[in-house]
């Protein structure tokens, strides 16, 4: 049996942000079998964690299609739990390319700290612009080790009126895990919306997306010439979350409200 919760992430509201799964395994499973309940799940990220030493974790990400290494969402859900049932106040995620994500708080909300990766000028094919019903981009660029194309456009309003027919998002790139596109805040409270677009790894559209700030963050606090920024997912459930570069790190504050638990009931080998 695995002991396991739902929470809504980068949200103060139930059914707001991104729901992910936190499954507690009371000992090691198959890749296989960490796959199939993220399918069976449904949720855009399942992470399964399990400790390793005092206030350490192990993290492990699944899309019900594939296991990525990095997931800000599922990352926030499961320090969210961490914290709920431990007394603990500062832990460490080590994710599956021994990547360190030290967590902890501050301003009352739950602080994750990412690397920082680059992102590179890319020409975009006009069947994936056209699919994604874009017209004249701003800036098109990737970041290799997300293999994730960021396109820039010119209105907060228009991005979120973006309708991508998604069979046609597919067939006009492979080899990417999804498509981020972002516009510049056109209030006082938000710096930079964005949306994120992933059949090809995960779900159609994620609600709110914390793992791509480890370039975007970089990208609009060079654009903007500010260093702590305030982010808006425009996607159906909307989600929030500030974000600040220090250095070669980026810092991602969020909330998240758990809203089940429950219990896995598949024989683990116990």
């Amino acid at each position: 049996m695995i002991k396991t919760y739902f929470v809504d992430a980068f949200t103060h509201q139930p059914f707001k942000g991104n729901p992910a799964a936190v499954c507690l395994p009371e000992r090691d499973l198959e890749a296989d079998t960490m796959q199939q309940i993220a399918m069976e799940i449904g949720f855009s990220e399942t992470a399964f964690i399990k400790p390793l030493a005092a206030g350490t974790y192990s993290i492990r990400f699944f899309t019900p299609k594939k296991e990525i290494p990095l997931c800000g969402h599922a990352t926030l859900a499961a320090s969210k739990i961490i914290f709920e049932t431990t007394t603990l106040q500062e832990i460490v995620f080590i994710n599956c390319e021994a990547v360190r994500l030290p967590i902890g708080k501050a301003d009352n909300k739950i602080v994750m700290q990412f690397p920082v990766y680059e992102t590179a000028a890319l020409e975009v094919p006009n069947a994936l612009l056209d699919a994604l019903g874009i017209d004249a981009p701003i800036n098109t660029r990737y970041s290799t080790k997300n293999k994730i194309i960021l396109i820039e456009i010119q209105h907060a309003a228009v991005l979120a009126g973006l309708a991508p027919d998604f069979v046609a998002l597919v067939q006009s790139y492979t080899d990417i895990n999804g498509v981020l596109v972002t516009a510049q805040g056109n209030t006082a409270d938000v710096d930079f919306h964005y949306r994120y677009f992933w059949p090809w790894a995960g779900t159609n559209e994620d609600p709110v997306t914390g793992g791509v700030q480890t370039f975007l963050t970089k990208y609009w606090a060079e654009k903007l010439h500010k260093n702590k920024l305030n982010a808006f997912q425009s996607s159906l459930r909307t989600g929030s979350m500030t974000t600040e570069l220090i250095n070669n790190q980026v810092l991602i504050y969020g909330e998240a409200v758990t809203l089940f638990e429950g219990i896995f009931k598949i024989d683990t080998g116990l």
